[in-house]
This record gives structure tokens, sequence and C-alpha cells, in this order.
């Protein structure tokens, strides 16, 4: 306890501490809160224990699996243990299919060799009755004239499309924290001024010629129906392979929103798609290109489900005390879904279990916040953030027009009493600050509350927006949504969407620490007088 006393009396005369003013015009830091939540957070976390049972025992978490129900169910279980109430499930949807991957083994087989396969199916590929076995072959295509020699060739065979990946060796590191250069740019970052000219996309019809052959190669093998297609997922060495969801054919120009989705409840006859391990792949394309036939012997079993074509968000709460503010609400959030070739774990165990523990540690210390503190933990973030979209819809406000453009927008009642959504979303690593997302009125109530961590290097604000997670849901209507910075780890070249994220690769000093951080952001805007400022 020494310690953190220590860490108060150090800042007690340089941070402005808590007082009848609670302002964010004038804002503060109570220490005596932010110690409790250190020691409880560092001395006895449950991150761990919590990131575990995420992984170990409910992951792989996809969007409307069993195992996503089981997490589901496990969180609320959970959540209302730590003492939190109102909780519940919310429905969100339709959105589609559920898929499972009850068994995998692939083989591979030539005249002079054999060797087992390190592959992984994409979601919601089909499986076969029992083992199969066929030839490969190499669709060699440059037109859509090309195409025409393998018709009627190919419903036994295991369809390669593309030439391997080239390789050299990685010099760089695998993980890394967020050099003070970096930090120093996203400080100093300022609006951008661009012209109508940049901000218009530009024609290019080598794209467009490439994506019209591409769609009528896939016509094709929907007509053929191969074994499987396979390729060499989009990112990955070293027997790392990054795979997703399986696709079907759509013409191009398609809008996104009107693409038919693998998991769509009426989209069926889908071709298996698996994801090689980037060595095995071109080992497979050079032995062909020998005229070395390769035969695959493949046992991909899998289940789908439609007895439910919802998802499900988990939602629990410290209900506020202020009679005058207690219906306003701060949410902190994560998603909880995952993809399948791994647990899940940086992707984004890490930061369920970050938001679940700093719900924990405000219980635990016995935080009687003004505002309602709301924990939401999100479904099909990875297809779309369609659970923290649904959600936003559902109790604040719905833009109209794609899901990234506002349009016209209809606020809801709860609208007005909101005041932040705080989101992680990037992997293990500590937070090492926050983006704004142009909202300048927050910066120096931010500064000021980061200030008891600068011994732990995160005491960067930035101008910036970040994207393409779940604060963008409250970001696109209005609301005062944030992602925080966080250290990369080995985010974006282990874990993310890989065979490899699993719990192993989470640190456990940065995720208390994140906890930490987050639990006094999120205390600390239950406290004032007021509702953060929205852009």
């Amino acid at each position: 306890m020494k310690k953190y006393l220590l860490l108060s009396l150090l800042f007690i005369f340089t941070i402005p501490q808590l007082s009848q003013s609670q302002s964010i015009h004038n804002p503060t830091v109570d220490l005596e809160i932010v110690d409790k939540i250190m020691e409880e957070g560092i001395e006895r976390s449950q991150v761990m224990e919590i990131a575990s049972w995420l992984t170990d025992v409910y992951g792989p978490r996809l969007t409307n699996s069993p195992q996503m129900r089981n997490a589901n169910e496990y969180t609320k279980r959970a959540l209302e243990e730590m003492g939190l109430e109102n909780s519940y499930l919310h429905r969100w949807g339709p959105f589609g299919k559920g898929w499972e991957l009850n068994r995998f083994a692939m083989h591979a087989n030539s005249p002079y060799s054999y060797f087992p396969v390190t592959a992984y199916p994409k979601a919601w590929s089909p499986g076969h009755n029992g083992p199969v076995e066929g030839d490969v072959v190499f669709l060699n295509v440059d037109s859509v004239e090309d195409l025409e020699q393998y018709r009627g060739t190919l419903s036994n065979k295991f369809v390669m499309l593309d030439e391997p990946q080239e390789s050299e060796p990685s010099w760089d590191p695998i993980a890394s924290r967020v050099s003070d250069e970096r930090l120093l740019d996203l400080a100093n970052a300022a609006p951008e001024v661009r012209t109508r000219e940049q901000n218009q996309r530009q024609p290019n019809p080598e794209a467009a010629a490439r994506a019209e052959l591409q769609y009528e190669i896939m016509k094709l093998l929907w007509e053929e129906k191969p074994l499987a297609i396979l390729d060499y997922g989009y990112r990955g060495w070293y027997g790392q392979i990054a795979v997703s969801a399986a696709s079907v054919p759509a013409e191009p120009g398609t809008p996104w929103g009107e693409r038919p989705r693998v998991w769509d409840a009426d989209v069926t006859d889908v071709v298996p798609q698996i994801s090689l391990m980037r060595e095995h792949y071109g080992r497979i394309y050079r032995m062909l290109e020998k005229d070395v036939p390769v035969q695959i012997e493949l046992d991909m079993q899998v289940s789908f489900y439609d007895d439910d074509l919802y998802g499900y968000n988990t939602i629990a709460e410290i209900p506020g005390t202020d009679p005058e503010l207690k219906d306003e609400v701060v949410i902190l959030g994560a998603h909880l879904d995952s993809w399948h070739a791994s647990t899940g774990a940086a992707d984004n165990a890490s930061g369920s279990a970050v938001m679940m523990e700093a719900v924990r540690i405000l219980k635990e210390i016995g935080v009687q916040p003004r505002r309602t503190i709301r924990i939401a933990l999100w479904d099909g973030e990875e297809q779309g953030l369609h659970g923290s979209r649904e959600y936003v819809a559902d109790h604040f406000a719905e833009a109209g027009g794609s899901w990234n453009q506002s349009g016209e927008m209809e606020k809801k009642d709860d609208y007005d009493n909101f005041s932040a959504y705080y989101n992680i979303d990037n992997g293990t690593g500590q937070i090492r600050g926050i983006y704004l997302q142009q909202n300048e009125d927050v910066r120096y109530l931010f500064r000021t509350w980061l200030k008891p961590f600068e011994e732990w290097d995160a005491n960067t604000v930035t101008y910036n927006n970040t994207g393409s997670t779940d604060h963008i849901a409250f970001d696109r209507v209005g609301l005062p949504g944030f992602q925080f910075i966080q250290d990369p780890i080995e985010y974006f070249t282990m874990t993310h969407h890989s065979n490899m994220d699993y719990y192993e690769r989470l640190v456990e000093q940065d995720l208390q620490r994140t906890a930490v951080i987050v639990a006094t952001f999120v205390y600390h805007t239950a406290m004032l007088d007021e509702k953060l400022p929205r852009k």
C-alpha cells in the first residue's frame, strides 16, 4: 500500500485534486480513488483469470456460434457475481447462421513424399460427410477466355488460384512498443486540410478489370463445385495463418451493404475455402510447376446453426446514485466475438477481460458513481461492428445511409442521457494515451486524468481519429466515443485474426495497467457535473 500512497504524494502538488467543482472546465483527479484503483488492480488483479476463462474455456467465439453463446452466458454470470446489476443479453439482428468446426485434418501426397498440411478452413465454409481425396490444380488464368479450358474438370479437385507469396527473412522485431517519435507525432497532430479533388476517389480501370476477372473465376468455381478452394491467408509466415470468413461471388459494383454474406440464412451451396500456411502453399505450387502431381486428403466436418439467427451483447451496470444524474450513462466496452483459428486472446478477449476487470475494481473498492456505469461486451464486431451499431440504434440514435455515413439521424430517448463511451480493441498492449476523435474540448480533461500515469508513459492525447472498432458506432451519431492508444506488442505481426492468438500472447502487466487507467477514466466521467462535450 505504501508505494501507492507515495505515488499520490508525488502528484499532490501537480494534479488538480477533486473538489466540489468537478467541471470539464476545471478538471480534477480524485487521488484517493486512483490509489485504491491502483492497489486493487495491481495487487489483486483478476484480469488474467478472466482472460483464461474467455480463451481457454470459451474460445474461439465466432459470432452466433455455440462458443459465443457460452461466452455470453459466462460474462453475464461473472458480472453478476462481481455485484453488477441490471444484467441481460441484448438481442440484435437478425445476423445469420451460426457455424462451428467439428473436425479438421489435411494431408498431402506426391509420388515422392507425404506431409501433413497446416491449414484452417474459412468460417462458414461447408464441410464434407467424410474424408475426401483429390488432385490439386492451379488455375493459370489471365483472361475470361482462359477459364474455358477448366470447365467440366474441377468438381473433384482442390483448386489454387494465386501464385505464392514471396518470402524474405524478417529483420524487424515481432513485438514492439509505441516509439517516442510516434507518440510525439500523435501529440502534435492537427486537423488535416484536404481539397475536394483529394477527397474524391479516382477510378482505377486496372482494379476494375481484376475485380471483373475474379468474379468470373468465382462464378465458374460455384458451377464446378471443387472439393475446396485453397489460398495462403492474407498475412503470416513461420506457421502463422491469418484467416477470416469464406466469400460469396458478388458482381462488381454491387453496393457493400447489398452483397451476399456467407452467413446469410439464404446463402447455400458455398464452396469450401481453406487457408494454408504460406510455406506449405508454396511447396505444393512449386511441385505442380515441376509437373509433380499432388493429391490432398481432407477430413473437414462442420455444423451450421439456424434455429436462432440473432446475436447477443452482454450488458450490466453499476447504478448511479445521484438523483439528478443517475439516468445518465458512462459506457465502457470491448468486442467479445473473435475469429475461429485460435482462442481470440489479443483480439479481443484482452479488451473484454480489461473492461470486466475495470468494473470489478470499481465494485470492489465501493465506488458510488453519480452516473450509471454500464459495461457492454459486443457481438458481431468482426463482421462489421454489428452488435455495437445495433445497440446504439436501439438506445441512442439511428443513422441513415450506409454504416459509415451519417445521413439523416433519428435520435432516441436516451440520446441526451449519454455521457461517454470508452473502448479497448488493439491487443494486449497497455494504454499509452487516447484518441480525441477530433473532440478538442476534452483534451485538457483527458490530459488531467492521465497525469497519475506518467510513470507508465501513458500521457499522450492526440487530436486524431482511429477507426475499425466499436467506438465508431457512437462517434458516427455524434456521441463521444473513444479508443485508447495502445502498445502494439505483437498485434499486427503475430496475433490479429491468426492461429497464433492464444492466452500465451497476453502480457499481464499491460492488461493490469490498462484496466487501472480505464477504471480511472470511467469513474471520473461518472462523477463530473456535466456530460462530456460533443463534437
